[in-house]
């Protein structure tokens, strides 16, 4: 049981984004990253608004929701055979609270319901690096700012 599921507690949901969610969900991500970004020296709004508008696909992207407000949101791409964990920004009032454990609960029953490996990549010194190993991500390769996780699909656990 979770703090979500106790009796009175705020209740989570994902929620469809549109097109105009565009300046929220920028907003939210800026907010989000804010701290990572500084450690590493590359804050630059301007920069983060061209990365999420180049990729922003409403369709696959999710609003979380607490108690009916926003307080972050994630982005899963398919593609051919895997999932893509592109987005997943908490608000930072909100964090620390088990949001993003249970947003990520809802990402890996889908990837497993598919039976298909998720993929994320996460800044070299952001916090998430940590959230991502607990949650069965195993580190596949770095790149010169960031780190490349792998949860592999069910049942490629135990291939021999």
């Amino acid at each position: 049981m979770t703090a979500f599921d106790a009796p009175g507690a705020a209740p989570l949901a994902l929620a469809q984004a549109t097109d105009d969610d565009f300046e929220a969900l920028l907003s939210l991500r800026l907010a989000a990253m804010h701290e990572s970004l500084q450690r590493l020296g590359r804050f630059d709004p301007q920069r983060a608004r061209e990365r999420l508008s180049r990729a922003f696909e409403p369709a696959h992207t999710r609003h979380i929701l607490l108690g009916g407000e926003r307080v972050g949101f994630v982005v899963l791409l398919p593609k051919d055979d895997h999932l893509v964990l592109d987005h997943l920004y908490i608000a930072p009032q909100a964090q620390g609270q088990g949001i993003g454990s249970w947003v990520m609960a809802q990402v890996l029953d889908e990837a497993d319901r598919l039976a298909w490996p998720l993929r994320v990549t996460a800044l070299k010194l952001s916090d998430a690096n940590r959230f991502y190993q607990r949650h069965g991500f195993e580190l596949q390769h770095e790149s010169e700012w960031d780190l490349h996780y792998l949860r592999p699909a069910l049942g490629d656990h135990d291939a021999a």
